[in-house]
C-alpha cells in the first residue's frame, strides 16, 4: 500500500521494550501504548480487504491500533478531524500563539498530569479571553492543542492556539477586526498567563490536588513549593506569536501539522544499531538548525513514554466563540456580519481532495484512485475467494 519507513518506533519497541521494562518503571497506560504500537498493522489485530475506487484493485491490509500515541495512526484521524473543521473557518486572518510552561515547573506535570495540564489550558484560555476583551473590546474564539515534547523528545509542555484576528462585539452586534499584522501584545499575554497559572497552582496545592514523589517530595512542604514558585516568576514566561496566516485555506493546512502530531514520527528515525537509536531533530536554540541525535534505546523509549497522556484526556479544546455548545450559532453570526456566508462550503470543497488523500491511501496499481475498506478478513472464505478472483495482492 503506502511505502513503509525503513525504521519505525514499533521496531524499537519490539527489539528493546523487554529489556527496558526490566530496568525501568512503566505505568499500565505506558505499557498499553507500547503493546498497541507494536501490534499496529500486524496480523495480531486482524486485517481487512481494501479496494481501489478507480480500477477495483484489491489488497489485504492489517488493521490499525488507533491509539493516539501511535505514529502510524495519526494520518486518517487528522484527515477526519480536518474534514469536520473545514466548514468552521472564517474569512479573516488567523494567528498562531504558543504558551510555554517554564522548565522549572514542568516536572510537576509528570507527577500530576491531569491537574497541571488542565490548569495550563485554563490559564491560557483565560489569558486570551481577558486580554482580547480589554484590547479589542470583543469576545474572541480559538482552538488550543497541548504538546508535551520538544524536538529532542524531552518534556516541554506548551499549548498552541489558533486564533481568528477579531471577535464579536458585546451583544454580537458587530464584528471587531484586529490589526492585520498584529494580534495582541506578547509581553502582556506572558505576564497575565504567568499570574493566572501561579494563582491556579497555589489553589490546587491548598486544595490537596497535587502529589509529590521521589525528587519532588520536598515540595509537599508549603514553604518549599513557595520557593519554587518564586523562582519560576523571576523571568518572563515564554509566549510566542507567529505572523498571521494568508487565509482560511492556509490555516487548514497549518492545523494538520499540529492537531494530531505525536512526540516523534517514524520518518524522523534514521538508524537503530548497537543498542542505540538515531533520529533527526531541529535545534530551536540554534535558529532551528537541523541535526541528528543518537540515544541509547532505553533512553529513547523513556523519552517517548514521557508523552503518554492520561486516559481520555482531551488535548484539543475550544474556547470563547468556538466553545462546543455555542460554536455553530456564533460562527453563523460571524459569517453573517462578515458577509461571507458562502466561504466555508467553498473551503471544504477545495480541500476535499487533500483531506481525502490523507484519509485513504493511493492505489499502488493505478496511482489514480484511493483504497477503501471492502470487508473484514474474519470470513474464512475471504482470502481464497479474493485469490481465486485474481485481484488480491498478498505481498
Amino acid at each position: 500500500m503506502t511505502t513503509r519507513p525503513p525504521l519505525e518506533v514499533a521496531d524499537v519497541f519490539r527489539q528493546h521494550a523487554a529489556t527496558y521494562l526490566m530496568t525501568h518503571k512503566a505505568s499500565p497506560r505506558q505499557r498499553k501504548v507500547m503493546r498497541a504500537v507494536m501490534a499496529c498493522r500486524t496480523a495480531a489485530l486482524g486485517g481487512h480487504v481494501e479496494q481501489c475506487d478507480a480500477c477495483s484493485h484489491q489488497a489485504i491490509s492489517y488493521n490499525s491500533c488507533r491509539n493516539r500515541h501511535c505514529p502510524k495512526c495519526q494520518g486518517p484521524a487528522r484527515a477526519r478531524w480536518l474534514d469536520a473543521r473545514a466548514g468552521e473557518l472564517l474569512p479573516v486572518p488567523y494567528f498562531h500563539v504558543v504558551f510555554t510552561l517554564p522548565g522549572v515547573l514542568a516536572p510537576l506535570a509528570l507527577q500530576n498530569p491531569v491537574t497541571i495540564y488542565n490548569l495550563l489550558f485554563r490559564a491560557v484560555a483565560a489569558t486570551l479571553l481577558e486580554v482580547a476583551s480589554r484590547r479589542l473590546r470583543s469576545q474572541v474564539g480559538f482552538l488550543t492543542v497541548l504538546h508535551t515534547w520538544g524536538q529532542n523528545l524531552l518534556h516541554h509542555p506548551h499549548v498552541h492556539c489558533i486564533v481568528p484576528g477579531g471577535g464579536l462585539a458585546p451583544g454580537n452586534a458587530a464584528w471587531v477586526a484586529g490589526r492585520s499584522n498584529f494580534f495582541l501584545p506578547v509581553r502582556v499575554l506572558s505576564r497575565v498567563f504567568r499570574g493566572k497559572f501561579i494563582d491556579g497552582l497555589k489553589m490546587a496545592a491548598e486544595q490537596g490536588e497535587l502529589r509529590f514523589h521521589g525528587q519532588l517530595a520536598p515540595l509537599a512542604e508549603p514553604a518549599a513549593l513557595e520557593r519554587l514558585l518564586d523562582e519560576s516568576v523571576r523571568n518572563e514566561w515564554v509566549v510566542y506569536a507567529k505572523p498571521p496566516f494568508g487565509g482560511p485555506l492556509q490555516v487548514l493546512k497549518y492545523l494538520s501539522r499540529y492537531t494530531h502530531r505525536i512526540a516523534i514520527s517514524n520518518r524522523r528515525l534514521l538508524a537503530m544499531q548497537d543498542g542505540k537509536v538515531t533520529f533527526s531533530w531541529k535545534d530551536y536554540a540554534r535558529d532551528g538548525r537541523r541535526g541528528t541525535m543518537t540515544l541509547e534505546a532505553a533512553e529513547f523509549i523513556r523519552r517517548f513514554l514521557l508523552h503518554v497522556l492520561p486516559r481520555a484526556f482531551v488535548r484539543i479544546r475550544y474556547y470563547g466563540l468556538m466553545a462546543n455548545r455555542r460554536r455553530a450559532k456564533n460562527l453563523a453570526r460571524c459569517r453573517q456580519l462578515l458577509k461571507e456566508m458562502a466561504e466555508a462550503p467553498d473551503i471544504a470543497e477545495q480541500e476535499h481532495g487533500e483531506v481525502r488523500a490523507i484519509a485513504f491511501p493511493p492505489c499502488p496499481r493505478c496511482k489514480r484512485g484511493h483504497m477503501h475498506w471492502l470487508g473484514d478478513l474474519d470470513q474464512r472464505f475471504a482470502r481464497e475467494f479474493l485469490i481465486s478472483a485474481g485481484g488480491l495482492d498478498t505481498s
